[in-house]
């Protein structure tokens, strides 16, 4: 998943994004580090992640994802979260995390979840995107990595 990540200059990845069925997510925010020093070195794994807790201001910022190319939107997150989940070594962990690592860890906890960053616009927004959206399920985009594509399946 690490290597999918990078080669996609991603800053996160779930395992549903590709194609498996299981509670798992990576997430490495270093290259927000210069905005906040402390993700330096900011890489974790996420397995059977749940938020315990969504606190503080929501806040916009223009976020991106690797299942949906060529589309960046603002989204509204919450500030802070505590997370429960284990590590690569089956390690349990209840942490508190905010900024940019709770923005990170919220968007692939979605993943998890089966939402999109999509799913959190307004229905005009979802809309006015919608003919983007339904390029990207067809394949009717160009991407630098593999991508599968639903409408493109076999019935």
């Amino acid at each position: 998943m690490w290597e999918t990540m990078y080669d996609a200059n991603g800053v996160g990845l779930a395992a549903p994004q590709i194609g498996k069925s299981i509670r798992l997510f990576i997430v490495d925010a270093t290259p927000f580090e210069e905005d906040e020093p402390e993700l330096a070195d900011f890489k974790k794994v996420f397995i059977n992640a749940r938020i315990l807790e969504e606190d503080g201001d929501k806040w916009a910022f223009n976020e991106g994802c690797l299942s949906i190319p060529k589309i960046r939107e603002d989204i509204n997150r919450h500030e802070e979260i505590v997370i429960e989940y284990y590590d690569e070594a089956f390690k349990k962990h209840t942490e508190t995390y905010s900024g940019m690592a709770a923005r990170v860890i919220q968007h692939e906890y979605d993943h998890i979840e089966g939402i999109l960053f999509v799913d959190h616009l307004s229905p005009l927004r979802k809309r006015l995107l919608s003919g983007k959206l339904n390029d990207i399920s067809k394949g009717n985009v160009d991407v630098d990595y593999r991508m599968k594509f639903p409408v493109l399946k076999k019935r």
